[in-house]
């Protein structure tokens, strides 16, 4: 979402004819878009923070401090160079909505959540050199009481892009600050989605990912007023890319709640070959008990009947998923039930983590598992991961699959790296003209966590 979010605002600069700064510290405008979603994602922003507030103490010549990272912006400033302007954005940005600015006094814009409509004001403040103390673009959250989804959210020049359909989250996991910085669930409507799609057809885009913090629950306006679901939505996309003979050919999504997971989500992706057979679908946790106390509303027996009945249903579907270790009252016998059930389901990757509290969420509250035994149950999760995933990639050797063709490996300039359908990343030698082409090739071994492969006809 960040990157979508990333990407939108940079189109928009483009657009007013601002480009990429060769480096951080030569910079005229400078965007932190921050995330909150784990105490870790915080603390590096706080540390960028820190470091920004040492280059604009250079830049601004507040300060004879030197170090070799700001040596470029103490040259950069000899010859003239404009003021760097910082402009704070993202969930932190609005979870320490209004004492941002308290903490860190520097920065000059702190656009919450929903005010990020106000960017483009902020480009002209600075282009028209009106940046002061009064800088503060606050969230209210704002007047319309709706998020304003952007036109594209395409990076420039990239062959997969993120297209965000919904906003917000209604579930409350009571580990997750995400529906208190980014509030209630808001679909976005039928048409603005094609509009972007078109868009993309023109930056001849080959794939994309519909995100939301929770697809599954999509519930936006159709084209003829109706309200269309999650399967609709995707069944008017595969209809539209055939239509325009679009260069879309691959749609992917995430996340999925299992909670919301239908049936009819499941026909679609068996009946469309546009849609990847691939599901990020997290799990979470493996125990029902330790389910509950999360909030996450499906129990370890409904999990696994939807894992098999997408699997009977979509047989060469890739699984992948976020598993989260030492959440509080978690025990011994919890954290068997997870490697248990991750045995069942052999899952090709996983986002392993263990629990953190984020201030302001229930979990926060409850009687903290030792961070030590936290970092030892996940251990114990990755080191069974880290087999499955070769295990299940293994089964893959031998197979042909088709590739989007992403780019130059970076340790082979004479190879090519792509990703295959079920989003696994494999190396190849080819022309360099096929970047950005969908190519067949026969996967002759494993590399890590990296196929090589043959080119087929």
């Amino acid at each position: 979402m960040n990157i979508a979010e990333s990407a939108s605002m940079e189109q928009l600069l483009i657009a007013r004819g601002w480009t990429a700064a060769a480096s951080a510290q030569v910079a005229d405008l400078m965007v932190v878009n921050t995330c909150s979603i784990r105490k870790s994602a915080e603390e590096r922003i706080e540390g960028r923070l820190g470091w920004i507030n040492g280059l604009k103490a250079v830049r601004e010549k507040k300060t004879g401090a030197k170090t070799k990272l700001l040596d470029e912006a103490v040259e950069y400033v000899k010859d003239g160079a404009k003021p760097l302007t910082v402009v704070v954005t993202g969930c932190m940005a609005e979870r320490l909505l209004p004492k941002f600015r308290e903490l860190y006094p520097f920065v000059d814009f702190v656009v919450g959540t929903y005010a990020k409509h106000h960017f483009g004001k902020i480009i002209e403040a600075v282009e028209e050199g009106r940046v002061g103390d009064d800088g503060l673009v606050a969230s209210v959250p704002d007047d319309s009481g709706a998020y304003q989804f952007a036109a594209v959210s395409a990076e420039p020049g990239a062959f997969s892009t993120f297209v965000p359909i919904m906003h917000g989250c209604n579930n409350f996991c009571t580990y997750c600050i995400v529906p208190y910085v980014r509030g209630r669930e808001i679909s976005r409507p039928v048409e603005q989605i094609l509009q972007e799609l078109d868009i993309l057809k023109k930056l001849k885009v080959r794939e994309i990912t519909l995100i939301g913090q929770n697809v599954n629950s999509y519930q936006g306006q159709g084209l003829d007023g109706a309200t269309v679901n999650f399967a609709g939505l995707l069944r008017i996309i595969a209809e539209h890319l055939r239509n325009t003979e679009s260069t879309i050919r691959w749609v992917r999504f995430m996340s999925s709640h299992p909670k919301d997971f239908t049936d009819d989500v499941i026909d679609v992706i068996a009946s469309e070959p546009a849609i990847c057979r691939h599901i990020h679908l997290p799990v979470q946790n493996g125990s029902t008990p330790v389910l509950k106390a999360m909030n996450r509303r499906y129990t370890r027996e409904q999990y696994l009947e939807l894992v098999a009945k997408i699997k009977s249903k979509i047989p060469e579907v890739s699984l992948t998923t976020d598993i989260m270790m030492g959440f509080p009252g978690e025990t011994e016998e919890d954290v068997e039930q997870t490697l248990d059930l991750m045995r069942t389901v052999k899952y090709e990757s996983a986002m392993m983590y263990f629990y953190n509290p984020r201030e302001g969420t229930p979990a926060a509250k409850m009687e903290q598992i030792p961070e030590e035994i936290r970092k030892e149950r996940l251990q114990r999760v990755i080191d069974l991961q880290l087999q499955h995933t070769q295990e299940r990639m293994r089964e893959r050797v031998g197979g042909i699959a088709l590739v989007l063709a992403e780019g130059v490996s970076r340790d082979n300039k004479e190879e090519l790296l792509g990703q295959t359908e079920q989003h696994e990343k494999i190396v190849f030698k080819a022309d360099k003209k096929l970047i950005g082409s969908f190519v067949n090739v026969k996967i002759t071994e494993l590399n890590g966590n990296t196929f090589k492969g043959m080119v087929v006809n």
